[in-house]
């Protein structure tokens, strides 16, 4: 603000726009702004002002969110339809939300009666972070870093441990990170070891999809079919992932450098790390005992995926191959990640629909528009703890 202070100042006593503009090497469209400011609003005009954008993607504005709780409050009875009725009719310059986003985000701020099943319901974890005993309780699954191998090829080792025992499941060098090799090495693994409670990742593909619905992907909808529950990291807080990190520093040193010719040659070596990893390394976090002398298979064998219904919905209906729920000639878009599951719908509100995969709410669509607006995350991030070493 003092340099801005100063510039107005010398610009009062009668000094050349541009001339000063050069002197405080700023551009003559700033100088501008920052006079106009001043005129417009004094010196409070000079102050540091908000970054925060007025109108953020995929969030309706600000002003009008408050007043759609502002008539919800002055009338509690109404509901969606009305509350947007009432928008159009009193401010005719402003671009109408739909039906569905009016009510998510009533319910939203808990001014709606929200629905839940008479029983079977289950409270979201989302990204809370679990403190694992025993084995099979958590899995963690990560890519480590890409490298390149001696034929130029890039090679993309996907690892799996057991966070109780530290057991090294899984070490697989890929050539990509694409889904469809990710689901081969995941079932092989759920026959050979059985089903785990939970599994922690990160944020990135093939675990988490930027562009989708609560940023679930096809894998982390397989998982929560499994009955197996996510747990994804903060983003830039690989710490709480702790020790599957660890390990990759441990992988990097002895199985990476330099290089194996091919990926074949590579998993040669993956295999030989992960024999004395398991076997032969007495690790200190274990009482100097090796993770194969704790390591034990689960209890709930991989059986494939049963159907999916819902009898308290008003009826099931599978999402299509494009990500769509179709009722009658009618098309909602979802999700892509949602292809071929079930999902419920159940009508909520006058108009509006609530769709739910398995016990998770996932949002709303009412007659008018031809997309599902987002309920609360039920797999949003919280503020978790760090896990401990």
């Amino acid at each position: 603000m003092d340099e801005r202070l100063r510039f107005v100042a010398r610009l009062l006593d009668g000094e050349k726009m541009a001339v000063l503009c050069r002197e405080f090497d700023i551009s003559r469209k700033t100088g501008y702004k920052i006079f106009n400011r001043y005129k417009d609003s004094g010196l409070e005009g000079l102050t540091d002002r908000s970054r925060r954008p007025y109108r953020q993607g995929c969030q309706l504005p600000f002003p009008l969110e408050n007043l759609i709780l502002q008539i919800k409050r002055e009338h509690p009875s109404w509901g969606a339809p009305k509350i947007r009725e009432k928008i159009r009719r009193k401010h005719l310059d402003i671009q109408l939300p739909a039906i569905s986003t009016v009510h998510a985000v009533l319910h939203r701020h808990g001014l709606v009666n929200v629905y839940r099943p008479r029983q079977n319901s289950h409270k979201a974890q989302g990204t809370t972070l679990s403190r694992p005993v025993y084995p099979n309780e958590l899995w963690c699954a990560d890519y480590k870093g890409e490298f390149m191998l001696a034929d130029r090829r890039y090679c993309y080792p996907l690892t799996v441990t057991d966070a109780a025992s530290r057991y090294l499941i899984c070490c697989e060098a890929l050539s990509s990170t694409q889904a469809s090799l990710a689901f081969t090495v995941f079932e092989r693994l759920f026959k050979d070891f059985g089903l785990p409670s939970a599994i922690r990742t990160d944020n990135g593909v093939p675990f988490a999809s930027p562009n989708s619905l609560f940023n679930l992907s096809k894998l982390s909808v397989w998982w929560l079919r499994l009955g197996i529950q996510i747990e994804r990291i903060q983003p830039a807080h690989p710490e709480q992932n702790g020790r599957h990190e660890r390990m990759h520093l441990t992988l990097k040193k002895e199985a990476t450098k330099p290089a194996a010719k091919n990926l074949l040659k590579q998993q040669e070596r993956f295999d030989r790390f992960q024999h004395i990893y398991n076997q032969e390394r007495p690790h200190q976090g274990l009482g100097m005992k090796y993770p194969a002398e704790l390591y034990v298979s689960s209890s709930r064998p991989y059986k494939g995926l049963s159907d999916l219904e819902y009898p308290f919905h008003d009826r099931t209906i599978t999402v299509s191959n494009c990500g769509r729920i179709c009722i009658g000639r009618r098309k909602i878009n979802l999700s892509t990640v949602f292809a071929g599951q079930n999902v419920g719908i159940k009508q909520v509100s006058d108009r509006v629909w609530l769709v739910s995969f398995m016990q998770y709410d996932l949002g709303f669509f009412d007659h008018e528009t031809n997309r599902v607006t987002g309920a609360e995350n039920p797999f949003g991030a919280k503020v978790l703890p760090m896990c401990p070493e």
